[in-house]
């Protein structure tokens, strides 16, 4: 993996991945279309994007893959305000990384949390957004996720055992696993979870790809989603719960697919 670089937007300092980017005497890959990365929530670059392969299948198939660990991930900044943690906020964030690298405009595909913020830059920002895809989130997009004051009480709580909700545990074990700060994640757990109004994303006017596990209880109807979204697509990911959908050949072919009919 190269080396994940920084730089500062509204006084917080963010880490980020660019493969267009190469360290001296390392040959230059990525030198297509930028494509876009927004991780999901207690994950990272690393997690979300390296380790299942993404970055590599991206670069392979000839595209300069930017990421960003999101504020309070990662090897980006840790704030314990929850009034700093807005999925618009983040998503200015994404903004102001295409601007600190001087691309005009991006493919940006975002899990989970990732997805929402990915929502916000293109209906905010777009112009800079040439298509999105929403991985791991459907319908609930629209309708909230819920269960965050339970993620919540989870990452605060100083015994792990204490930990009955079975989904709350799972977000606290993800957290450990990743080496993320609990203090962080809870912080931005209060405040992230924006639901989005129907009729805002009725407006987005771009190519919208949406992928959801069919095991994955999380996320919500891809279908669903893709019905309010003027020319939006679906894919089910087989067999798939929300962690393990990431990685997965079909959900990777068909962004790939998805990336390839763009000019």
């Amino acid at each position: 993996m190269s080396t994940m670089k920084r730089f500062e937007h509204d006084g917080v300092t963010l880490a980020y991945l660019d493969t267009g980017t190469p360290e001296p005497g390392v040959p230059e890959s990525g030198d297509g279309a930028p494509v876009l990365l927004i991780h999901g929530f207690a994950s990272n670059t690393r997690i979300n994007w390296v380790g299942p392969g993404w970055v590599d299948a991206l670069t392979r198939a000839g595209y300069r893959v930017i990421s960003v660990d999101n504020r309070g991930h990662g090897d980006s900044e840790k704030l314990y305000d929850s009034a700093l943690y807005s999925a618009p906020m983040m998503a200015e964030d994404a903004r102001a990384l295409l601007d600190h690298l001087d691309i005009e405009h991006a493919n940006v595909m975002g899990y989970s949390m990732g997805a929402r913020i990915t929502a916000f830059l293109a209906m905010t920002h777009p112009a800079r957004v040439r298509s999105a895809v929403f991985g791991g989130l459907g319908e609930n997009m629209i309708h909230g996720v819920g269960g965050a004051a339970e993620i919540v009480a989870a990452l605060e709580a100083d015994d792990a055992g204490s930990i009955a909700d079975l989904q709350a545990r799972m977000f606290r074990e993800f957290a450990e696993k990743t080496g993320g700060d609990r203090l962080a994640l809870a912080a931005c757990m209060r405040s992230s979870r924006v639901k989005i109004r129907e009729d805002a994303l009725a407006q987005l006017r771009l190519p919208v790809l949406v992928c959801v596990g069919t095991e994955d209880d999380i996320a919500g109807s891809p279908q669903a989603l893709a019905d309010v979204i003027p020319g939006a697509r679906a894919v089910d990911i087989p067999g798939r719960e929300h962690n393990r959908a990431v990685g997965d050949k079909v959900y990777k072919q068909a962004v790939l697919d998805f990336l390839a009919e763009r000019p």
